[in-house]
């Protein structure tokens, strides 16, 4: 698969429960449809992994050196308030309230998928997020797209 694509609307219920959006699931391997994990984003929203997925990432921070305390502080950080989550019988799925509540989840909310992630932003950040004036995405593209020419052509070398 060549990666999650899309912005996705959906609401939540008063119990915290939101609908996967069909156009979502349908890019989720059928095997992988059922089990999430979810945890804090390193903004003001929320990942949505697949079972796969959070098990491969979850290695990579596991296999960081425990005996330097910045890898130990990321590693708390990263696994803080980590939920494993079904998908019921109704296609939704029950967001924690901690992590609503860091991520500033009342009602709406977008899931944006690009790559292998699946982000879950409250309306209100994504659009505060999106629509910045201040970010020039022009020269931010220069500077990433650039950079990462250059280090391929370093690899290269």
């Amino acid at each position: 698969m060549a990666g999650f694509i899309g912005e996705f609307l959906s609401t939540v219920d008063t119990k915290g429960r939101f609908l996967l959006p069909a156009g979502l699931k349908k890019q989720i391997a059928v095997r992988e449809q059922k089990f999430f994990v979810i945890n804090r984003g390193m903004e003001k929203h929320l990942m949505l992994y697949t079972r796969k997925l959070w098990d491969e990432v979850s290695a990579k921070v596991d296999d960081i050196d425990e005996w330097v305390e910045e890898n130990r502080v990321f590693a708390h950080q990263f696994y803080k308030g980590a939920t494993e989550i079904a998908l019921d019988s109704a296609d939704r799925l029950l967001l924690p309230l901690q992590l609503m509540t860091y991520a500033g989840i009342e009602k709406d909310i977008v899931l944006f998928a690009h790559g292998k992630k699946i982000e879950l932003w409250s309306e209100k950040e994504y659009k505060k997020r999106m629509n910045d004036d201040s970010i020039n995405y022009s020269r931010l593209a220069q500077k990433v797209m650039s950079r990462k020419k250059q280090d391929e052509h370093d690899r290269l070398s």
